[in-house]
């Protein structure tokens, strides 16, 4: 009898100890699948320059842009209240790796465009990747009516283009950091000491506050092409806070542009003698096809 439960009892502990590595495969297989990771960024926007993150497919996003005047004019002009640049933008999500977007600045009366693509989407489980590595293209032209001898007056030298590459990473819940080299080339420049050509390279990151705030970041520095006596390097520094469908946020900026060519190539406010700007960015998305929002 003895030997007869200490048998029963040896092959109860084998038949458990099965289902336990059974179960643990199981599991592991799971956690193995591969999952793509979504909100580095809570817009497509860190704040002026482009950010890892997509809208998603068949969704427009319905973008209003303000900057105001500079917070030194003092009270007299309502510390810049007073005065406001604007860009309207309409970004849709033609699939969830793939966004183009139009918009229109009062500021120099630019049109402006972009195509965005995702490359790579930062992912784990199987055949992870650490980062997202996204390209995006674009172009701007000035409408701005010119006197009829002006050089401006031909279309060809109120072009610029620009592309970038986006290198993100998504670390843990709280932090998003990217950088973005980027390359500008302006048909026509405004004097003899710059170039035609510009290259900068873009920090951008997110640190999550709470559920629905977070602190962003957006710089880009300038490696070459411009005067930099007269231009500035672009640093915007705000909020994130997500209403429901919509994004809201408040910034601090000292660029007044808010399409690539401009922000980078034409600030020349400094951080440094208290030129800053009072600005907020509205993200309102909507889906207008068929299916759901995808990041």
């Amino acid at each position: 009898m003895k030997y007869i439960i200490i048998t029963a009892f040896l092959f109860c502990s084998k038949v458990v100890l099965s289902q336990d590595d059974l179960l643990s495969m199981v599991d592991s297989t799971a956690h193995s699948e591969k999952e793509y990771i979504t909100n580095a960024f809570k817009s497509s926007r860190v704040i002026n320059g482009h950010s890892m993150e997509f809208i998603g497919k068949n969704v427009l996003d319905v973008r209003i842009l303000h900057r105001f005047g500079l917070l030194s004019d003092g009270a007299g002009e309502m510390f810049g209240l007073d005065q406001a640049s604007m860009r309207m933008g309409f970004d849709y999500g033609i699939s969830k790796n793939l966004t183009v977007g139009l918009g229109r600045s009062t500021l120099d009366k630019e049109l402006d465009g972009f195509v965005k693509y995702r490359i790579i989407h930062q992912s784990t489980g199987k055949n992870s990747f650490p980062v997202s590595l996204v390209a995006v293209t674009g172009a701007t032209r000035f409408t701005t009516v010119w006197p009829e001898d002006a050089v401006y007056k031909e279309s060809k030298h109120r072009m610029a283009y620009y592309t970038q590459l986006i290198v993100g990473r998504k670390f843990g819940e709280a932090f998003s950091l990217q950088i973005s080299p980027t390359y500008i080339h302006r048909n026509l420049v405004p004097t003899t000491a710059d170039d035609n050509d510009t290259y900068a390279v873009g920090i951008g990151s997110r640190l999550k506050l709470s559920k629905r705030t977070a602190f962003v970041a957006d710089y880009h520095y300038v490696v070459s092409g411009l005067d930099k006596n007269r231009y500035k390097n672009p640093l915007s520094l705000g909020f994130d806070i997500e209403t429901g469908g919509h994004v809201f946020q408040l910034h601090f900026s000292n660029a007044t542009g808010m399409n690539e060519k401009a922000f980078i190539t034409n600030t020349t406010n400094s951080w440094g003698k208290g030129e800053v700007r009072f600005g907020f960015n509205l993200s309102r998305v909507f889906t207008v096809g068929a299916g759901r929002t995808s990041k």
